[in-house]
């Protein structure tokens, strides 16, 4: 995304300055409360799930798991020796 170029203000006095550095500091303490809010929306503990969501969730993570597993065992095997790991060929 490209940044927008607003228009450049021009002061002429220390209490223009002032001014602006104050609507700034508004803006970015409205800023902080709104960026807050949205962090805590993300880290909400759902406290209402059922049994059944519950045990969906278990075998979810466990068959993610066994097959992250599974992967990392292929890659292991064919890619070993970019990880220090000597290659056993049967003769």
């Amino acid at each position: 995304m490209l940044p927008v170029k607003k228009p450049i203000r021009e002061y002429r006095t220390l209490d223009e300055i002032r001014m602006r550095k104050d609507e700034l500091l508004n803006e970015l303490q409205q800023d902080n409360t709104k960026f807050t809010t949205l962090w805590n929306q993300v880290f909400l503990k759902r406290e209402d799930n059922t049994k059944a969501e519950y045990i969906t969730g278990l075998v979810s993570n466990g068959i993610v798991a066994f097959d992250t597993f599974l992967m990392i065992r292929k890659l292991m095997k064919n890619y070993g020796f970019l990880f220090g790991k000597k290659n056993k060929r049967k003769k």
